[in-house]
């Protein structure tokens, strides 16, 4: 019986969620309770950025802007990185050229003694 009451709340539930008038209505509240807290929402912005400030603490817009500078220079280290191993291929190349176009160097024999 418990089950078969369930059942039939649940059933009724979803049908009175899954309506136009219930989204419209809910779309309303929500509109209503964001409009009237707005200001108390930007009062506290105001009052944490001002105890931030107080103790010495970044603001999550400077952690923000510091990630993105951090984000920037590891981009500048990772091209550098290729740029270096493209330098050190090139120079690695050139000396194998330079090896292969040397006369090699031959040794006199041993002179005889007798």
């Amino acid at each position: 019986m418990r089950d078969a009451y369930l059942d039939a709340m649940s059933k009724t539930m979803i049908d009175a969620v899954n309506t136009e008038n219930y989204a419209q209505a809910t779309g309303a509240m929500l509109d209503y309770y964001l409009t009237a807290s707005a200001p108390f929402r930007e009062a506290l912005e105001k009052s944490v950025a001002q105890a931030l400030q107080q103790l010495s603490l970044p603001s999550r817009q400077e952690v923000a802007a510091l990630a993105e500078r951090f984000t920037n220079v590891e981009m500048r280290l990772d091209d550098l990185d290729a740029k270096m191993d493209s330098l050190l291929n090139a120079v690695s190349a050139m000396k194998q050229v330079q090896d292969v176009a040397k006369p090699s160097k031959r040794t006199r024999p041993a002179a005889r003694q007798d």
